[in-house]
């Protein structure tokens, strides 16, 4: 169980990145790599890297290669996920931030890794700081990035991005409570603590730092956070991940989607990011129940999502229905 200890000036200064942070999806993705948990979620990712997996090649030499500093299990060091304030979404510069990291936290870090049974590769040369050793694994983030992350880049932006609209929505709406609220049944907020499922027990005490809520789209049924309270407070959650559909009735569904009151929601959940369903029956100058309607189809065609907000039911653009706007020019 993780216990996270909020005071006045935490509730004040919490925060929600607005993109995934690609070292956090490198770590959490290395993860799904090592089980087969989320067999729905990740089978077409899994699919998509199997062939680079079984391939002698640089795919294959770099998942072996980073696997051996985030094993799947309660440990890997936080040095591989810098916490940068607000988030960040460039690559390079968290790399940057990794490969800077200082010798005595390294060599710290590394130790704990071994003893949790983890197998760094270059251990000795990494825990001294060594430059060719540490050249060797950025080159190691990057490449795994432009191979295994990269080619499911628009999916992870897309499903992030209808996350942080919804729970900016609520918090906009009803502040900090409304927020740590969507995230029941995963998160328990019993103020003044957040209460989650978590591989050990812990408690965090934020005092007065506030906390950043990091989306990743490879995360995977609990939240994580960095093992040294010393650093900045996150909270790395998972997204919803939209299924792709396929088949006869999706391309059923695809061909309904030609009449304009659809294409004209589906522009409209798009734009807004999350709204519900008299807004956009308003937007679009239709009926409350053709609304209804039409978003069901919609649904049904995987072109869009919705979740329940007590009696609101609200309405996200899935990443197909993104790619249909794209491919028409929308």
């Amino acid at each position: 169980m993780l216990r996270i200890h909020f005071t006045t000036e935490d509730l004040e200064y919490v925060r929600i990145a607005r993109r995934p942070d690609p070292l956090w999806e490198i770590v959490c993705s290395l993860c799904r790599l090592q089980n087969k948990e989320g067999l729905v979620a990740f089978g077409p990712w899994r699919r998509s890297v199997a062939g680079r997996l079984k391939a002698e090649g640089p795919g294959r030499r770099t998942a072996r290669f980073l696997t051996g500093l985030v094993p799947y299990g309660p440990y890997f060091p936080d040095f591989l996920t810098p916490s940068v304030d607000g988030g960040t979404g460039d690559l390079r510069k968290g790399i940057e931030r990794v490969l800077t990291t200082p010798r005595s936290r390294l060599r710290t870090e590394l130790e704990l890794l071994v003893r949790a049974g983890g197998r760094p590769p270059a251990g000795a040369e990494l825990a001294r700081g060594d430059t060719a050793a540490l050249r060797v694994l950025g080159g190691a983030l990057s490449t795994y990035d432009e191979l295994f992350v990269a080619p499911f880049r628009e999916r992870v932006d897309a499903a992030v991005a209808s996350d942080v609209a919804w729970r900016s929505r609520e918090l906009s709406a009803g502040g900090t409570r409304a927020l740590l609220e969507t995230f029941r049944p995963m998160v328990r907020w019993s103020p003044p603590v957040l209460e989650m499922a978590y591989p050990a027990e812990r408690d965090l005490y934020l005092g007065g730092r506030g906390l950043l809520l990091v989306p990743s789209y490879f995360c995977w049924r609990m939240p994580v956070t960095l093992v040294d309270d010393a650093l900045l407070p996150m909270l790395v959650y998972p997204v919803d991940k939209p299924v792709v559909p396929g088949g006869p009735s999706t391309r059923c569904s695809l061909a309904k989607l030609l009449g304009p009151t659809r294409a004209a929601l589906l522009y409209e959940i798009a734009v807004q990011g999350c709204a519900s369903t008299s807004e956009l029956a308003v937007a679009v100058g239709s009926s409350l129940p053709n609304t209804s309607q039409q978003l069901a189809i919609l649904r049904e065609a995987g072109l869009a999502s919705c979740r329940r907000e007590g009696r609101r039911v609200l309405h996200i653009p899935s990443p197909l229905g993104r790619q249909l706007l794209d491919a028409a020019g929308g």
